[in-house]
Formats: structure tokens, sequence, C-alpha cells
């Protein structure tokens, strides 16, 4: 027996007097309303409504259970309101997982405009180059970077896309000498990036086709940040991600190694727990990351 749904055929029967005028409005039949009040007097010990051939009225008990009733049933649709109206509310606590060097070089400029258009919003901004448990962490929403999403019960939704290009710092390359193709790489000092799916192979493609570049990166961080400072630095070459590589090539800090070559671009996902949508704070915090990402 469905408790709520009970109750809620219960209080229509008694107000509108009739089993019949309940049954038209449930859209079901006389007969189930009454044997589903049957047994519900049944299981209750004691009988809620005496009936006759012209009229009905309430006993004690009935009239207790109507009144019990219909308040859990009131509380039942304010809860249910609230909630509908806080799903579109940019309120509440948001939390979002993202890498580090996507959190401090994308996330991180744009929370503080993020932050100042939603004042009522609390938000937790975890950065890990480690791959969450989303649902044992909580997060909302994750940022995930990858050529291809594992299929699971998450929800992913592209946002963008992230390229990937070779860089050195001028000083090296005048030491170094600069490589005229794909496979002048190997003669050179590589840094690579300990998470990346190219670590030990840089599959690029360019004007005249694809080249397979196998290398074994004496030089191995798990931040591209870090690999970042240390080409600068003049350390060696290697691959960084657009949004990490950008201030530094428009400086000349950094300049691309074979430009006309890329390895493959990545998709950048927002990745969510729910199929039932994402909630406005999600929805407003990706509105911000999306203009981001195209600035």
């Amino acid at each position: 027996m469905d408790k709520l749904s009970v109750m809620h055929a219960f209080r229509r029967i008694v107000e509108r007097g009739s089993f019949a005028r309940a049954a038209e409005d449930l859209g079901v039949s006389p007969a189930l309303l009454s044997r589903e009040i049957k047994l519900l007097e049944e299981s209750l010990g004691t009988t809620l409504l005496t009936r006759t051939t012209r009229s009905m009225s309430l006993t004690d008990a009935g009239r207790l259970y109507y009144d019990e009733a219909s308040g859990i049933l009131d509380a039942v649709a304010q809860t249910e309101t609230r909630i509908r109206e806080g799903a579109g509310a940019i309120r509440g606590h948001l939390k979002v997982n993202a890498s580090s060097s996507f959190g401090q070089t994308v996330i991180a400029p744009m929370l503080p405009a993020f932050l100042e258009a939603y004042p009522d919003l609390r938000l937790t901004m975890s950065m890990d180059d480690r791959v969450v448990d989303m649902v044992e962490g909580g997060f909302d929403v994750s940022i995930r970077i990858r050529s291809v999403m594992p299929d699971s019960a998450l929800v992913a939704r592209k946002i963008g896309t992230m390229h990937q290009r070779i860089f050195a710092a001028p000083a090296y390359l005048r030491k170094m000498g600069t490589p005229a193709t794909p496979q002048d790489i190997r003669q050179h000092r590589i840094i690579g990036f300990l998470l990346a799916d190219h670590l030990t192979n840089w599959a690029l493609h360019g004007p005249s086709g694809q080249a397979s570049i196998d290398l074994d990166p004496p030089v191995r961080v798990g931040n591209s940040l870090v690999l970042r400072d240390l080409l600068i630095a003049g350390a060696g070459m290697g691959t960084l991600p657009d949004f990490v590589s950008k201030d530094a090539e428009a400086t000349g800090a950094l300049v691309r190694v074979l430009p006309n070559w890329e390895l493959p671009a990545p998709e950048i996902y927002a990745v969510t727990a729910s199929r039932l949508g994402m909630d406005a704070r999600v929805t407003a915090f990706l509105d911000h990351l999306r203009a981001a990402l195209q600035s």
C-alpha cells in the first residue's frame, strides 16, 4: 500500500463528500477507492468512514486521520516546491574539481567575476591531477580533459577543445638547434608530462601526414605548470596545452617548435553525476567557464 497515495485519496473523498466524485477526480474507479480505504481501515484497526446509500461521515478516528494526513501531504508539497524553486536558484554550495594546471590558469582568473555575480553561492574548488571519485567526493561538476571519455554512469558534456603543441625556449633552440622535421625531435632533451597519454610517443599530424615519434624523456613531471617553467628556463623541449602555453608564447618566453605539427587535440568535458540535467549553479559556472575558454 502506497501510504501517500492512500492519504491523498482519503482526503479527496472527504473533501468531495463522495467516492464517485473523488474517483472521477483521481481517474480511478469507485470500486478501487473503496478497496483502498477498506485496506487502510484494516491496517489501522478502526473505521474511518461510516457510509450509507445516501450519506457518508467521518468517525472520530477518521477526522484525526484526515487532519494528520492533510498536514503530511501539505508538508510534502511544500518541500517539493522549495526543491524545485531551489533547483533554479544560484545559491547554496557548489563543489568543483579540476586539474591543477587548468584550475590555476583558466578557472582561478574567472572566479572573482563569477563569485561577484552570485554572492549567495558558496564554492569549494578542488584542484587535483588525480581522477577523483565524484560521488565519494560530493562534487557537483568535474572538469576533465580526455581524448575519449570512458563509459560510466557519469554524464560528460563537451565544453571546449584543447590543443597540444611543442615548445622550447629561444635560448635552448639557439644552443641545441631547431628541429626541421619530426624525426629531429629524437635528438633533443625531452621533458615529458607524466600523466599524458603521449608520455613516450608523440603521434604528430602535420602538412605531410602523420609522424609517430617514440621517446624516453629523461625528465618527467606530473604538473604542466612545472613543465612550462622548466621549458622557459631552457631545460629542454616538451608539449604544452594551449591554456598553459598561451601567455609564455605571447611574451616570447617560449616559441613553437615545428609550428605546422600538433598532437591530437583532447576535448574538455564537464562531468556531472546526474542524468537529470545540470542545476542552475553548475549551469552558471559552466557559462563563465566557456566564456573564459573563448577569451
